[in-house]
């Protein structure tokens, strides 16, 4: 991987950290960051021409695979006729049908840009819906890196948030109430004390930003049942989950009732995108109807639109979810044979397409007991899945993706990988 060594010395100097997005800079299992050079079906090609079977996936919105032509051909289409225009186009209204056909509780869509605007963005009509100032949020749940969200829990059980970020002033961040995942004794307290000053509740309906985190049935019971008895809206984040799971989303799963959802990653096609959405009287609150404000040049720009209905129309008309979780299980599966054969403690979370490999004892059901694991066995563990050829999240506390391109080859060459990086990991 010598020229990805030689292309990092260089970004340094060009770049901030010679990256444009943290996680990329390899810190947290140390080394040297791939550079890639291009990408199709399962498969990675880096700039020195190894090959690796991709389990990031863009971090989710990959679901077809990489390139897959329908997708490359519906952009092609569409850039050719121009990039951006910054003005209405029809394929917008393509996309909002398929959003709307998979989530009937969105009558209305706004898109975005990215995650982060859309999670921004509902969080702003939440308040101004409300008149609300506060807003309450879950340990290891990431909602983008809006100043707000960028917020830990307090030294106290029931105490406002601090900022985790430093640029976020702390009387911003103690608008933000920050709360344990899958606690629903947590959630009535905070509404006990603050029900009249919350103006909405934000989840992940499954973690991926901690690593795979499953809420229980009565964190889901409560999540349905506490903000609407205080007149809070819930807003579920289904930026990494929607459409990856299954037609409808994971709300759709879980029996959530969301009064807002927010979107992005698949919705493109894994072009830059987002989107949130909800029933007409709140959507209306918006501008240009409501109070509102809300915007951007690049929403609804025509290609990502293009890439999008490409994307989700294969994915209404031949719906992969049922081989997505044969292939993720059979992943899974595997995975916990070897562990168990080679003598490693791990705990393995998956939920659809989506897994987690944490090294540590024990169910992993919050942030608590996600900080549990061994960060340092699972650097160990990733850079000899390197070696086999299989590209993991370079961080423990991500989530790893199947795609509907991963072949029974691939599994089964996946596998051997973590066998050997088991063996090679304990040595460590």
């Amino acid at each position: 991987m010598k020229r990805s060594e030689q292309l990092f010395a260089k970004a340094k100097n060009l770049l901030v950290g010679g990256v444009n997005s943290p996680v990329r800079a390899f810190q947290s299992v140390g080394g040297t960051p791939i550079f890639f050079r291009r990408a199709r079906g399962s498969r990675l090609t880096d700039v020195d021409g190894n090959k690796f079977i991709d389990y990031v996936g863009s971090w989710g919105p990959m679901i077809l695979g990489h390139a897959h032509p329908s997708v490359v051909q519906a952009a092609r289409q569409a850039v050719l006729k121009g990039s951006s225009f910054g003005a209405p186009c029809e394929s917008e209204l393509d996309l909002a049908s398929l959003v709307q056909d998979a989530f009937p509780g969105v009558e209305r869509t706004r898109f975005t840009s990215s995650g982060t605007e859309a999670c921004l963005s509902a969080i702003r009509l939440a308040r101004g819906v409300t008149g609300r100032s506060l807003v309450v949020k879950f340990a290891g749940c990431y909602h983008g890196h809006a100043d707000g969200l960028l917020v830990e829990a307090g030294s106290g059980a029931l105490t406002l948030g601090h900022p985790t970020s430093a640029g976020v002033p702390l009387e911003l961040a103690r608008l933000t109430i920050v709360l344990p995942y899958n606690d629903p004794v947590a959630l009535e307290r905070a509404f006990d004390r603050w029900g009249k000053k919350i103006a909405a509740v934000i989840v992940e309906p499954v973690v991926g930003n901690m690593g795979v985190v499953t809420p229980s049935a009565p964190f889901v019971k409560a999540l349905n049942q506490i903000p609407k008895d205080h007149g809070s809206l819930l807003i579920v984040d289904e930026v990494m989950t929607g459409f990856r799971l299954t037609w409808g989303g994971a709300q759709h799963l879980l029996g959530l009732k969301p009064d807002l959802t927010c979107f992005g990653k698949i919705l493109g096609g894994g072009f830059p995108v987002g989107g949130l959405g909800g029933s007409a009287k709140i959507m209306e609150f918006l501008a240009p109807l409501g109070p509102v404000y809300q915007a951007g040049t690049l929403s609804g720009n025509p290609v990502a639109m293009a890439a999008g209905v490409a994307t989700l129309g294969l994915l209404k008309r031949r719906p992969p979810y049922r081989y997505l979780k044969e292939q993720t299980t059979a992943l899974v599966r595997g995975l916990q044979s070897l562990a168990q054969k080679r003598g490693r403690r791990v705990t393995v979370n998956s939920f659809g397409s989506m897994v987690t490999v944490f090294f540590t004892q024990g169910p992993v059901t919050d942030l608590t007991s996600a900080q549990t694991a061994d960060t340092k066995a699972y650097a160990r563990f990733f850079h000899c899945l390197l070696k086999g050829g299989v590209y993991f999240p370079p961080s423990q506390f991500e989530a790893a993706f199947v795609s509907a391109a991963h072949t029974n080859a691939d599994i089964d060459k996946t596998l051997e990988a973590i066998d050997r990086g088991f063996q090679d990991e304990k040595k460590g």
